[in-house]
């Protein structure tokens, strides 16, 4: 059945290794982060099975499905109405609001389960942490008299929203916060959490400053990169996953509509480039699964657009002559990999 997500398990195992070998070299611990594919639990396995510390999502959905011994980590901020939730399916949360702190206390009483928590710290990349110090400062004081909450940690996040590098430069303000956090406070870290895939550069190349003990890694697990500028990993695999889907189209056709033109399914209105008639294909699968800007051919094909249900492929350059009912193969980026997980129209088989 098609449009088909295969996910090669041993490449998958083996990128696991790689980073949890890249770590340890550096004392750090992992958590491996599962919500680009959803916690889907053949995976989780395998994650199971390793190193691992912790892991970490940003669906309370999925932490409820996951089956593992490892600690559960609840990456997106928790939402006041998903207190109890949080608690009772996470074993730690990140957090920037004392109020929902006081309420996940509550939660805990009610539960009679301590919670344990990082605060955020923002650096500049502007998502979510504690901007002003005296904020920060107040809270940890505050929350340090809870009884149903363990704070543990500090941590922060980095390229995500604002697209700022790390750097040691950075980093160096993360610790001069953390030194005046233990002298003003009495409250010594033991988890400082720096960033994600994005700080893997610096860890290559010996640069990541020895304070910070953890990561939370998604990217490079399953598409071998780090994310500060886009590079492969040596050693690990970039195609953990693959997409096939099926051509249900192939003509020759003018590569400009015929008539006025108007808004899309999407309201957008569309321009189009003018190349003559060409063969064009169309694949059964649509933005409603995947953003099309996020598929890479593994054939000389150029993708023209998408509706919700159909994405139009330019087949005039292929190496192969593509019929109706051949198969067309893409890699895959992250956030393709996220989408194609989550919609329910799509197939997967591990192999």
């Amino acid at each position: 059945m098609y449009p088909l997500l295969k996910i090669d398990t041993n490449k998958f195992k083996h990128n696991l290794n790689s980073i949890l070998s890249l770590m340890g070299k550096f004392n750090l611990s992992t958590m491996a982060v599962s919500k680009v594919f959803c916690a889907e639990q053949n995976l989780i396995d395998i994650i199971n099975c390793s190193d691992v510390e912790f892991i970490a999502d940003s669906r309370l959905e999925n932490l409820k499905k996951m089956v593992t011994t490892k600690k559960k980590v609840l990456l997106r901020l928790p939402s006041i109405s998903d207190v109890l939730d949080t608690v009772h399916y996470s074993d730690i949360s990140l957090n920037s609001e004392i109020l929902t702190i006081r309420k996940l206390n509550e939660a805990g009483f009610a539960l009679g389960k301590t919670h344990e928590i990082i605060l955020m710290i923002d650096l500049g990349d502007l998502r979510e942490g504690i901007f002003d110090y005296k904020e920060l400062r107040d809270n940890i004081e505050e929350i340090k008299k809870l009884k149903f909450i363990k704070l543990i940690g500090l941590g922060t996040n980095l390229t995500c929203y604002g697209g700022v590098i790390p750097t040691t430069k950075t980093y160096e303000k993360f610790r001069v916060i953390i030194n005046k956090i233990k002298e003003d406070t009495g409250f010594y870290p033991s988890l400082i959490t720096g960033g994600n895939s994005s700080s893997i550069d610096l860890l290559i190349n010996s640069k990541l400053p020895d304070f910070i003990n953890n990561l939370r890694i998604g990217e490079a697990l399953v598409l071998g990169r780090e994310t500060a500028y886009g590079d492969y990993i040596d050693d690990m695999y970039n195609d953990v996953f693959t997409l096939e889907a099926e051509l249900i189209e192939v003509k020759n056709k003018p590569s400009l509509p015929i008539g006025e033109i108007g808004m899309n399914a999407f309201g957008e209105k569309p321009s189009f480039i003018d190349i003559g008639n060409h063969k064009r294909g169309i694949i059964s699968i649509g933005r409603q699964d995947v953003d099309y800007n996020d598929l890479i051919p593994l054939d000389v094909i150029d993708i023209l657009g998408s509706s919700s249900d159909h994405i139009i492929l330019d087949l005039s350059k292929a190496e192969k002559d593509y019929q109706v009912g051949d198969i067309i193969k893409f890699n895959l980026t992250y956030g393709s990999v996220l989408s194609l997980f989550t919609s329910k129209y799509v197939e997967k088989k591990y192999e």
